[in-house]
């Protein structure tokens, strides 16, 4: 209800009545940072420091993402049609595990000890916000499921193929066209689940914010440096698949120092106001 301001007159009444003005609100302005090429390099090699600083901590995390491969890659050879099911089950549980990774590089930048009990925990006051953000994430994460079966029912119209014939389709020149459409459907997909994430679960547990505004702030980041983080998820990709040969076993190192290199990503990409 607007509010007025004014002088009453001699009967009493307003006179000159000028609309209430709120006052500006006070906090922290958060500040988007134009990145160069050379700043994924640098989060990565910050990451590795904090890797190499808390070697324990990071192998716990680096078992746990290892332990999510090995499932998933046995759920797609033995019971593919389970593997959007626990594909979800991974999105659901990887944030909070990545947050853990997060809290042990602030507590570094800050001069804190860190310790795997703390990292385990720093996301129960942030349950709100996470539990939203990974809502949007596992709707994104259905949507690219639907879309993938669209795209199976189009080139396979004699029903779902097998593990195995999946594979022979993706790896077979013939199928050039069904092997580009899934491509471009999966990128599409993929770039808006990444360019959601890349810098709002940081911010969640920096600065307390609701998902909404940890989101909307990602996608500013991504889009306002779209070449400097296309580069970065090209960088994140190769490392990943990198750490999937042999037996996923490089997650066990790669899984955790992308997770610290995540923290300074955040951290160079966005400025807060003192």
């Amino acid at each position: 209800m607007t509010q007025i301001n004014s002088t009453p007159d001699a009967s009493g009444l307003p006179a000159n009545p000028t609309p209430y003005v709120p006052p500006p609100s006070e906090g922290p302005k958060r500040e988007i940072v134009a990145l160069r090429f050379s700043d994924p390099f640098r989060w990565l090699a910050h990451g590795l420091r904090d890797l190499q600083a808390e070697m324990g901590i990071a192998l716990f995390y680096g078992m746990c993402f290892w332990a999510m491969a090995i499932t998933l890659g046995m759920v797609f050879r033995h019971a593919p049609e389970y593997t959007m099911s626990i594909a979800s089950g991974c999105l659901l549980v990887g944030p909070f595990l990545a947050m853990g990774l997060y809290e042990v590089s602030r507590r570094r930048e800050q001069g804190l000890p860190p310790d795997l009990a703390t990292s385990l925990t720093c996301w129960d006051s942030h349950i709100g916000s996470m539990g939203m953000l990974v809502l949007v994430l596992i709707v994104l994460e259905l949507l690219w499921g639907r879309a993938s079966l669209v795209v199976f029912a189009v080139f396979f119209n004699t029903g779902m193929p097998s593990t195995a014939g999946v594979l022979q389709a993706v790896f077979n020149p013939e199928n050039w066209e069904f092997v580009a459409v899934y491509m471009v459907v999966g990128g599409v997909f993929a770039g808006l689940v990444f360019a959601t994430s890349v810098v709002s679960i940081p911010m969640i547990l920096d600065r307390d914010t609701d998902a909404i505004s940890a989101s909307i702030t990602s996608l500013q980041v991504f889009f306002n440096n779209l070449p400097v983080l296309l580069l970065w998820g090209a960088l994140i990709s190769v490392l990943v698949l990198v750490a999937l040969v042999p037996w996923g076993l490089g997650l066990l190192l790669i899984g955790p120092w992308l997770g610290h290199a995540t923290w300074h990503a955040y951290r160079g990409a966005v400025r807060w106001e003192a």
